[in-house]
């Protein structure tokens, strides 16, 4: 995928580029770290997500970290880099311990996949030792509660390995896109699911508010998994499943804000974007990396 080279302009400066968490010193900390977390192996449709992280990095320098109405240009961003080979048991125990220190050196770190395998490390590394409490809010069309190790097995295996069922809540499940059976263990494990067609005859913001109050209620962190294959299929083309009828790009963007701006949420992550199927005009991509400057407005609107 070649970008075209990009316009310099003093007055205009480009988001991306960040300096190294490694950069920061002592005991100084980050508003938001990004990490790269480009699991793939595992996956139940064939993807090349692994190729995402380094795409969103460079989509982001379409892109100015100007925002109205909150200091975004002021934060401290810091990119942590990639993890090598997060895929497997050994892979998910190094993306887990990365995941760790980027979360200790930031107020919110974004986990950029990757497929949905992501999740798992993403999300206990950000929990830390604090998982019995925590919570988890997906907007995804799918619950993701399949057996086995895979792309579509993140929430049972976090529920299994001590996430409370009754602090999920799951947003934007799809019909057609989901089997009975799955439907019933979430119900089954006291998930709460709001589906997309409850989720568009209620405000979004209120939605939102609902969850985090629902995966906050024991007081322990909340981890965001924003799996773009919510959206439409016009808009995400993409991600492997999404499908036609999901959510505007615009409603993903507000709900990665309003997400980041809560002190419950310690971390997001952004998966199933595969960048090397995307359109030729890298919609899917450049919706990341927007996702990416929503979480730091978010941050940002934590003091403005």
């Amino acid at each position: 995928m070649s970008t075209p080279s990009l316009s310099v302009d003093p007055l205009w400066p480009r988001a991306g580029d960040w300096p190294s968490v490694d950069e920061l010193a002592g005991g100084e900390r980050a508003d938001l770290a990004l990490i790269g977390i480009p699991t793939w192996r595992t996956s139940l449709s064939a993807t090349g997500a692994h190729a995402t992280p380094a795409a969103v990095r460079a989509a982001l320098r379409r892109y100015s970290p100007h925002a109205e109405g909150v200091e975004v240009e002021s934060l401290r961003l810091v990119d942590a880099g990639d993890v090598a080979e997060p895929d497997g048991s050994e892979g998910e125990a190094r993306a887990t311990a990365a995941m760790r220190s980027a979360v200790a050196r930031a107020t919110v770190t974004v986990a950029v996949g990757g497929d949905n395998a992501l999740t798992v490390p993403a999300a206990l590394g950000a929990y830390g030792d604090e998982l019995p409490s925590a919570g988890l809010i997906t907007l995804d069309a799918h619950h993701d509660l399949r057996d086995g190790v895979s792309n579509g097995s993140p929430v049972r295996r976090l529920v299994e390995a001590g996430l409370a069922g009754t602090r999920v809540v799951q947003i934007g499940i799809a019909d057609f896109a989901n089997s009975a059976a799955y439907t019933r263990r979430a119900a089954d494990l006291g998930i709460t699911v709001i589906t997309r067609d409850a989720l568009h005859r209620r405000p979004l913001d209120d939605v939102l508010a609902e969850a985090l109050e629902i995966a906050g209620a024991a007081g322990g962190p909340v981890h965001v998994d924003l799996d773009v294959d919510v959206c439409d299929r016009s808009v995400a083309p993409g991600c492997p499943a999404s499908v036609p009828g999901g959510l505007a790009a615009w409603e993903l963007r507000r709900v990665a804000r309003l997400a980041a701006a809560s002190p419950l949420v310690r971390s997001l992550d952004i998966a199933e974007v595969d960048a090397t199927a995307d359109a030729a005009d890298e919609r899917t991509v450049r919706l990341a990396a927007l996702l990416v400057l929503e979480a730091a407005a978010g941050v940002a609107s934590r003091t403005s």
